[in-house]
């Protein structure tokens, strides 16, 4: 089917979507632990049969079972491997099932999310992600070789997409592939009325309107009502996009013994079935929950055209007012240290694991007096519970006076937590951030504990540099005032692969990284070759550098640091000096000054890591700083 063909028949009467496959699928008896992909070449019988059972109940268009037959969500199971023969078999399916109607039915071709964080939140690059998409959408495309146009699909759905950059990266893939094949391009919602990554109606509206595709609207979500109110929205602010509409069966609610549950009945659905027709919808059907009694309503419905039984909602949007302009807080002492010149001496500390603070405040007094102009307040190193690390940070720059930079994790936090974070640090006075990924939960105290991130350090450097340093969230809707974030990167000057840690460098700076705390150095001369190496490669200026410095303890605490503590390697004159040393603490305080005088000439500050929480020890090697 052409565009033309596709726009023309929709603006002659409103066209009937099936209902959900996964729903169906496991009331048949298919484990929720099972890809229901794969069913497609395991048990295709049943499939037919789901397909069979919506033409009954009145749908005008079946979608293939395909929703998560791409080569992310395939390899949780192991299929990585038959993206082609999945897609493929799913398209055979519903032919074969629409061959034997006794009408007229559509078969489109369902695309679903990859189901991995995109970049710049994620690891997976806007560029792998059109490869995995590319490779679903051909194999829809060439699923019957050397057949007529009447034996592929006749559409497809780019659907339950959250992230606008998926589906505006899945659009140019399909549009690419298939230019004159009709595209539906749905988005879902959260109880909020925003999408997970937090975009409003409007923005997804706006960003959809411009996007090559035939139709708009909205899948998935929560029930009719909501789904109706989110289209009334799209209508205001994209008048002359054809609209879809295919909600869940209201928000699910599971049992005691596990079952999960959807409360809109069929007759519900019936009823907002006039509704949504009226609030413009040309495409209507249902999503999870959804059973063939739900699209028989619907068909009833759209047989029996009449005054929607449920009055369509007011919807006024709200254009956010111009923010008045604001004036930015000062920069912190941190950035004016590294813009002036003069030497970071920083030290990590730990937050203490329960809440006394007196050792903490102590120990930050003697390093403000031993030298130190900035304190690190970690993040529950080693994934050990520990005091939250912005009250930490905000107590030591309460009681002592010298700024600090806090460790902010993206592990174990989501999109939300994340940015309240963000904005409750900066309320409290730390204006320092030294992103980073955090330790696996799994070496702590709580191996069992949520492990999840939302986000990449890289992104995470991106939100708060490019979003909320000019007064934006993740979702570009304003904050009362814009931040003044001074945002630290991870980096090894010493790395086991130069050319990796240089491109992620590379990005970490274009995202807006103003300088890098490294891992610490033992070997000077390397870590000089690796500024030298880094510049002459992109023809660039290296970032500041506070480079870390770890004094060693003992011969013992040397060789477990080399050989059991990735990116650390210890050369093995310095492990033998350990091994032979009859005071072995001081022998680590002189070799960290030996490796500090070296570091100097290229870096602009130094950041200790004390062993064993031996402040002490640190103080002593900051002697030969003594006079700067």
């Amino acid at each position: 089917m052409d565009r033309k063909t596709f726009i023309s028949r929709l603006r002659e009467r409103p066209f009937l979507f099936d209902g959900a496959m996964g729903t169906l699928l496991h009331s048949r008896g298919v484990s929720m632990d099972t890809s229901f992909d794969g069913i497609n070449l395991t048990q295709p019988a049943i499939v037919a049969d789901i397909h069979r059972t919506y033409i009954d109940a009145g749908a005008d268009i079946i979608e293939t079972n395909s929703f998560g037959a791409n080569r992310y969500k395939l390899a949780e199971y192991g299929l990585q491997n038959q993206v082609r023969e999945i897609n493929q078999a799913a398209v055979n399916i519903a032919r074969r099932v629409i061959g034997s109607a006794f009408r007229e039915v559509w078969l489109a071709g369902s695309v679903g999310p990859l189901g991995v964080r995109l970049a710049p939140l994620g690891r997976v690059s806007l560029a792998q992600a059109a490869d995995a998409f590319r490779e679903q959408i051909e194999a829809l495309l060439t699923a019957v070789p050397g057949g007529s146009a009447d034996d592929g699909i006749d559409l497809l759905v780019l659907e339950t997409m959250s992230d606008l950059y998926e589906i505006e990266t899945a659009v140019t893939v399909a549009r690419e592939l298939a230019p004159n094949l009709p595209i539906v391009a749905q988005m879902t919602f959260t109880r909020d009325d925003r999408t997970l990554l937090g975009h409003a109606p409007s923005v997804v509206a706006q960003r959809l309107a411009a996007l090559d595709v035939d139709a708009i609207g909205v899948n998935c979500s929560g029930g009719p009502a909501q789904v109706l109110r989110l289209l009334l929205m799209m209508r205001q602010i994209a008048p002359d996009k054809l609209l879809a509409a295919a909600p869940n069966a209201g928000w699910p609610e599971q049992t005691q013994r596990g079952r999960v549950l959807y409360p809109a009945t069929p007759d519900y659905f019936g009823q907002y079935t006039h509704a949504l027709v009226e609030a413009g919808a040309v495409l209507v059907g249902g999503c999870c929950g959804t059973n063939e009694a739900h699209i028989a309503a619907m068909r009833q419905a759209l047989d029996h055209p009449g005054p929607s039984p449920i009055p369509l909602p007011v919807i006024q949007i709200v254009t956010q007012a111009e923010k008045k302009t604001a004036v930015l807080d000062p920069p912190t002492q941190l950035a004016q240290n590294l813009v002036n010149g003069r030497f970071v001496v920083t030290v990590e500390m730990s937050p203490p694991k329960g809440v006394a603070t007196q050792r903490l405040i102590e120990g930050a007094h003697m390093l403000k007096e031993a030298g130190a102009n900035l304190l690190n307040l970690a993040d529950s190193p080693l994934a050990r519970m520990r005091m939250s690390a912005w009250a930490a940070a905000h107590l030591v720059q309460k009681e002592v006076g010298l700024e600090t930079v806090l460790h902010f994790p993206t592990r174990g936090r989501n999109l939300l937590r994340i940015q309240g974070d963000l904005l409750a640090a900066y309320a409290m006075g730390i204006r320092n951030l030294f992103v980073t990924m955090g330790d696996p939960t799994k070496i702590g105290d709580y191996p069992e504990a949520m492990d999840g991130y939302d986000i990449v350090p890289t992104g995470l450097i991106h939100l708060i540099k490019q979003q909320f340093n000019t007064g934006l969230d993740k979702a570009g809707n304003a904050i009362d005032q814009p931040t003044n974030f001074m945002v630290g990167c991870a980096l090894n000057l010493t790395p086991a692969d130069a050319e990796r840690e240089m491109k992620l460098l590379r990005r970490k700076m274009r995202n807006g990284a103003d300088f890098a705390l490294t891992q610490p150095v033992f070997d000077p001369q390397a870590a000089r070759q690796f500024v030298d190496l880094y510049e002459s490669t992109y023809e660039e200026k290296m970032l500041p550098l506070i480079v870390g410095v770890k004094p060693l303890y003992n011969g013992r605490n040397a060789e477990f640091l080399h050989y059991e503590v990735p990116g650390m390697s210890i050369p093995e004159p310095l492990r033998q000096r350990m091994a032979d040393a009859s005071d072995p603490q001081q022998a680590g305080v002189v070799i960290a000054q030996e490796i500090l005088a070296e570091l100097r000439p290229f870096t602009q500050g130094v950041y200790f890591m004390p062993a064993f929480g031996r402040y002490d020890l640190v103080a002593n090697v900051m002697d030969v700083l003594e006079g700067d």
